[in-house]
C-alpha cells in the first residue's frame, strides 16, 4: 500500500484552517474576554500560526515541520484549558484535535514528501 503525501497535506491543511478559524471564533464570537481587547487576543493567538503560513501553503518541508511544532502550542494550551475549565470543554477538545490533525498531518508529510 502506497499512500502518497498529498493526503497528509490534505489533513494537515483542514487542521491549520480548522484551527485558524476556531480561534478567530473563539476570541470575537463565541466567548470574548472581559479583561483583555479582542484585538489583543487575537494578535497572541492567531499571530504564530501566520508566521510559517506562505512556505506552508507552498509545501516547503522546513516550513511545514515549524507548522507541526507550532501546532504544539495549540495542543497545550487546548489541553490546560480542557483541565482548568471543567464547565466548557468543548472548545478546547475541538482545539486538541484540530492541533493534533495539523501536528500528525505536517510531520507525516515531510517524512513521506522527504527526497
Amino acid at each position: 500500500m502506497n499512500i502518497k503525501p498529498i493526503y497528509f497535506y490534505i489533513v494537515a491543511l483542514t487542521g491549520y484552517f480548522g484551527l485558524f478559524a476556531l480561534l478567530m471564533l473563539w476570541n470575537t464570537v463565541l466567548v470574548t474576554s472581559s479583561k483583555f481587547p479582542v484585538a489583543l487576543m487575537l494578535l497572541i493567538t492567531v499571530t504564530p500560526l501566520l508566521l510559517p503560513l506562505r512556505g506552508f501553503l507552498h509545501r516547503n518541508p522546513k516550513s511545514c515541520a515549524w507548522m507541526a511544532y507550532i501546532s504544539l502550542i495549540y495542543f497545550l494550551h487546548g489541553s490546560v484549558e480542557a483541565y482548568a475549565n471543567t464547565n466548557g470543554r468543548f472548545y478546547p477538545s475541538l482545539e486538541i484535535t484540530l492541533s493534533l490533525m495539523l501536528f500528525f498531518g505536517a510531520t507525516l508529510y515531510v517524512r513521506f514528501a522527504g527526497k
